[in-house]
């Protein structure tokens, strides 16, 4: 095995408008609407710690302070639930100050998720990084991020997270072009588009919130044009180094995702998601469950 440099910190852009889930989100971070009774960016810096990631730069724009205060100290409100002896509290309200080390610097504007990758060149540095977008959950079951850092270790260059999505679906996403490699769940990618007409799309393997990523794509993106919806894309920037070798920061693997995913910036799937959360919850579902079984059969 070549001797790459290890992943240690974690970039988890959160600068978007949350423009689907308005009016909610006029005030409040997309990213801070709870699933159950904790923020959906709560569980993506889970996600990161679990990994080994305890470096984590988060992204932020206007609006954006409350997930900083999420992931401080609220003395005051400790202090009250200290006083009331309600240790349960307490501990839920300190966990996420404890989660990682965490740092924030703001994307100034609203120029696509390669832009926001950008942002974090300086605190980054010369190392490879995990990228995990903020409105993307993966069940803490399923290893993916784990495994793309293995992915990482054997291959170097980038490593990004295919799904398999219905063919009709493919214009939401990035897709990619792919080889197959010697490991069934691990493909080499040989192009990617952002975002293509169905008729158009390579392949059904759409990219989710999930990459690995050489510290070259920085360099890729300084140069990388605006390209759809007028963004700085970060597909663009990959597809540049799919075709680079392993001196030049290439070349670019897929892990093939076959486990949960919650896409938590669309609407019915945060539906799904928060029903999802509920039913697997001890404390809640002995009577969730029930009840929204009554439900649907009220409703069918």
């Amino acid at each position: 095995m070549a001797d790459f440099d290890p992943v240690t910190k974690a970039v988890v852009p959160a600068a978007g408008l949350g423009t689907r889930f308005l009016p909610a989100t006029k005030a409040t971070p997309k990213e801070m609407l709870p699933i159950v009774d904790k923020p959906a960016i709560q569980y993506v810096v889970e996600e990161a710690a679990s990994a080994g990631l305890l470096d984590v730069l988060m992204v932020t724009g206007k609006n954006k302070r409350s997930i900083e205060d999420h992931f401080d100290r609220a003395f005051e409100l400790e202090e009250a639930l200290e006083a009331k002896g309600d240790e349960h509290r307490l501990s839920q309200v300190r966990e996420p100050a404890s989660l990682a080390t965490l740092h924030y610097v703001r994307q100034g504007e609203p120029k696509g998720l390669g832009h926001a990758v950008l942002c974090a060149k300086q605190h980054v540095g010369g190392h490879p990084f995990a990228c995990l977008l903020g409105d993307d959950l993966i069940d803490h079951r399923d290893r993916l991020l784990q495994r793309m850092i293995e992915v990482r270790d054997t291959f170097g260059g980038s490593v990004i997270a295919l799904m398999e999505v219905p063919k009709e679906q493919v214009s939401l996403y990035g897709v990619a072009t792919i080889e197959a490699t010697a490991q069934d769940d691990v493909v080499r990618v040989v192009d990617l588009v952002e975002k293509p007409p169905v008729e158009e799309a390579p392949s059904n393997w759409a990219i989710i919130g999930r990459y690995v990523l050489d510290p070259a794509v920085f360099e890729v993106l300084e140069k990388t044009p605006p390209g759809r919806g007028g963004e700085i894309q970060l597909t663009d920037a990959l597809r540049t180094l799919a075709s680079r070798g392993g001196e030049d920061g290439g070349p670019v693997h897929g892990v093939l995702f076959r486990g949960r995913r919650y896409d938590t910036g669309d609407k019915l799937d945060y539906l799904r998601t928060v029903v999802k959360f509920a039913a697997d919850r001890e404390d809640l579902a002995p009577d969730f469950v029930p009840w929204l079984r009554e439900f649907l059969d009220e409703i069918s």
